[in-house]
């Protein structure tokens, strides 16, 4: 007696295994067709500067001073702004020194205060470039 039921074990995996090949087909398939094919190139922009024009507008650019000569002379107005730094911390030093610490600020320390700190941040300034 047979059983009308009965499958043979292949015929149930067809449908799967169909499925799974047509997945693995599409899977494949972009990499081999895309394969031989070169990725195209951007469209240069028409704003884009011409690398083969030279800088600025008129042509070439003016040619600026030495770095050397700058750098040195940036390093003397640095050390002159420090040295005049140094001198008003220490005539703020000398006045604070003189009042009494109850009394309250007199408006000179408190500008001289003010022309510290506006030095010390020209002078930092100065040092980043």
């Amino acid at each position: 007696m047979q059983d009308s039921s009965w499958k043979p074990p292949l015929r149930r995996l067809g449908p799967t295994a169909a499925m799974m090949g047509l997945l693995a087909v599409f899977a494949v398939a972009p990499t081999l067709f895309f394969a031989g094919q070169k990725a195209p190139q951007p469209i240069p922009s028409p704003n884009a500067p011409d690398p083969s024009f030279p800088s600025g507008m008129n042509g070439p650019g003016i040619k600026d001073p030495d770095a050397k000569t700058l750098d040195r002379q940036n390093q003397a107005e640095v050390k002159a702004e420090v040295e005049k730094l140094y001198a008003l911390v220490f005539e703020l030093r000398e006045q604070m020194k003189q009042t009494d610490a109850n009394s309250t600020l007199s408006l000179t320390v408190v500008k001289k205060a003010q022309q510290i700190e506006k030095l010390a941040k020209e002078i930092r300034e100065r040092a980043k470039n």
